[in-house]
C-alpha cells in the first residue's frame, strides 16, 4: 500500500537558482510543498511568471503546490558606498546620516534608508549591522546624524541591515512598496501572503484588509522576527493564520543565546492556540555552497521538526545555492529522520485544548479514537480545510487524508503537518454516499488497502464549510467497498 511518509511539510524559496532549465521540476519531485517568492528582490513580471511556472508544472506532475508570498516589510538598511565596501576597524567613529539626500557612504560614515532612526536611539545603545557582524554603540545625536564608535569591526558593503539590540525601532509594518505587493500578490493567486516585522494583530488586520480589498484570499503569515513582538506573541498569532520563526533578524535583536529558547516558545504557544507554525532562516546555509549539510544544520532542522513545526523552509539555499534540489532532498531526509523520533504525548487531557466549535470536538475526538483503537488512518471530507487543521493540531502516527473540492482549501492544507489533501467532490452525494465514495476514491489512489480501518468525519451537509459533526468508523473491504463498524 502507498502511505505517505513524511509528515513535515517543505518551503523552498524560488530565485535564480530554480529558474535554471528543469531545477523547479526537481525541487517539486525532491517533495517541496510550498514554494515562496520572495517580494524583497526582483521585477513584478519575474514573480509573475515563477508562480505560472509552478502553477504549470504542479498540474504536469498531477499534484498541489501551494504559493507564499513574502513581503519585503520596513527592513532598515544602510545606503551605498562611493566606492565600494569599507572596513570598519574596531573604536574607529563612523556616522549614521539620516537625510534623504545623504551623500554616498566612505569610511566615515553612511545614509540610512529610514529616516526616523535618530528618534528611536539614545547614547549608549547597540546597532548592529548585517545581521550583527559589525557592531556600533552610539555615542551621541546631532540632529539626523548618529554618532558612533565601531565594537566589532569587519568589511560593511551596500544596503546592509541594521537592527537595535533589544528592538525598538518603530518604522511601520508596511511600507508602500508592501502595499504595491499585496495587490501583486492577489493578483498572483497566492495561497499565503507573508507580513515582515510584524509587532501587532494591528499590523495584520491591516494586510488583511489590504490583501481582501485587492480581491486575495491568501492566508496571512505573521513573521516574528522583532523583539517587541514577544511581548504581545499571543494577539499576533490570534490575528493570523500561520506565524513564522524568522530567526535571521530576531536572532540579531535578542541575542544568540536567547534564540533556541525563544523558538521553542513560539512555536508551543503557535500550536496551543491551533495555528500552524514554520520555522525558517539558514536552516542550511551551508548548502548555499555544499552538496551536505552540516551536523549542526541536521540536529537544528531535526530539533524544529521534533518540537512539532508544521514546515521548515529553505531561503538561500534553493534561490541562489548551488545545489536547491539536494538542499529539498536533504531537508526531506532529516524530516524524515526526525519524525521517527516522535514520542507519544497525552495531549488529550480536559485542559489541554479549549473546545469552541463542534469540528474542533470531532477532530479532537478522532485522534483520541485513532490512539486508543489503531487505525491506519483518519479521512476528513472537509471544505473549507479548517477540521483538517484542528485534527493536525493532535500529534498522532497516523495520516491525515483531507478530502475537499476547493482548490484553495486543499492548498492552503499543504502547510498543516500530517495532512496529506485531496482533490473529491461530494457536493451532489448525501453523506452515506459520499463517505463510501470517499473511501473507493482513496482505495483506488492505493492511500488504502483492503482490511485497513479507518476514521471518517463529515458534516450532514456534505460541501458546505463549518459543519463537521460526525464521526464514524469504518473498515475497507474487497475492492475499497466501506464496511460499517457503527456510529461512535
Amino acid at each position: 500500500m502507498l502511505t505517505p511518509s513524511r509528515r513535515t511539510k517543505i518551503i523552498a524559496t524560488l530565485g535564480p537558482a530554480t529558474d535554471a532549465p528543469g531545477m523547479l521540476r526537481k525541487i517539486l519531485e525532491e517533495g517541496v510543498d510550498v514554494v515562496r517568492l520572495n517580494l524583497s528582490h526582483g521585477r513584478a513580471e519575474d514573480h509573475i511568471e515563477r508562480a505560472r511556472l509552478v502553477r504549470e508544472m504542479a498540474m504536469e506532475l498531477g499534484r498541489e503546490v501551494a504559493i507564499l508570498a513574502d513581503l519585503q516589510g520596513p527592513k532598515i538598511r544602510i545606503e551605498k558606498f562611493a566606492s565600494g565596501p569599507v572596513f570598519l576597524e574596531p573604536e574607529q567613529p563612523f556616522v549614521l546620516d539620516c537625510r534623504a539626500d545623504a551623500d554616498a557612504g566612505t569610511i566615515a560614515g553612511i545614509g540610512v534608508s529610514y529616516l526616523g532612526l535618530p528618534r528611536d536611539v539614545k547614547p549608549g545603545d547597540t546597532l548592529l549591522l548585517d545581521d550583527g557582524l559589525i557592531a556600533l554603540m552610539v555615542l551621541r545625536i546631532d540632529g539626523t546624524l548618529i554618532h558612533t564608535s565601531v565594537i566589532h569591526g569587519g568589511w560593511l558593503s551596500d544596503r546592509k541591515g541594521i537592527n537595535r539590540m533589544g528592538g525598538g525601532l518603530s518604522v511601520d509594518a508596511l511600507t508602500d512598496k508592501d502595499r504595491s505587493d499585496i495587490k501583486l500578490a492577489a493578483q498572483m493567486g497566492a495561497d499565503f501572503l507573508a507580513v515582515s516585522f510584524a509587532r501587532s494583530a494591528a499590523d495584520m488586520n491591516q494586510a488583511r484588509t489590504l490583501l481582501r480589498q485587492a480581491g486575495g484570499d491568501a492566508a496571512l503569515v505573521a513573521k516574528i522576527e522583532r523583539a517587541e513582538a514577544i511581548d504581545v506573541l499571543g494577539e499576533i498569532i490570534d490575528a493570523s493564520d500561520v506565524v513564522m520563526v524568522a530567526r535571521g533578524d530576531l536572532g540579531v535583536e535578542i541575542g544568540d543565546a536567547e534564540l533556541p529558547g525563544l523558538q521553542k516558545k513560539i512555536i508551543r504557544e503557535t500550536l496551543a492556540r491551533n495555528k500552524i507554525v514554520i520555522t525558517a532562516t539558514q536552516m542550511m546555509q551551508s548548502m548555499v555552497e555544499s552538496p551536505i549539510p552540516t551536523r549542526a544544520e541536521v540536529l537544528d532542522v531535526a530539533n524544529a521538526v521534533i518540537d512539532g513545526t508544521d514546515a521548515v523552509m529553505l531561503s538561500q539555499e534553493s534561490a541562489a545555492g548551488k545545489h536547491p534540489d539536494k538542499a529539498v532532498a536533504a531537508m526531506r531526509r532529516v524530516c524524515l529522520g526526525a519524525e521517527r523520533q516522535f514520542e507519544s504525548r497525552d495531549e488529550f487531557a480536559p485542559s489541554s485544548h479549549r473546545l469552541d466549535r463542534s469540528d474542533q470536538a470531532i477532530a479532537m475526538s478522532a485522534m483520541f479514537l485513532s490512539s486508543q483503537i489503531g487505525v491506519r488512518a483518519i479521512v476528513a471530507l472537509t471544505e473549507s480545510g479548517g477540521t483538517a487543521q484542528w485534527l493536525s493540531r493532535y500529534r498522532s502516527a497516523v495520516p491525515i487524508f483531507a478530502l475537499s473540492r476547493n482548490g484553495a482549501a486543499r492548498r492552503r492544507m499543504l502547510m498543516y503537518r500530517d495532512v496529506y489533501p485531496i482533490d473529491f467532490d461530494p457536493q451532489e452525494l448525501e453523506p452515506t454516499s459520499a463517505v463510501h465514495e470517499a473511501i473507493l476514491h482513496l482505495f483506488t489512489l492505493g492511500r488504502l488497502a483492503e482490511n485497513d480501518r479507518v476514521i471518517v468525519t463529515l458534516g450532514d451537509h456534505t460541501g458546505r464549510g463549518g459543519g463537521t459533526n460526525t464521526l464514524k468508523l469504518l473498515k475497507v473491504g474487497p475492492n475499497g467497498a466501506a464496511e460499517g463498524l457503527g456510529d461512535l
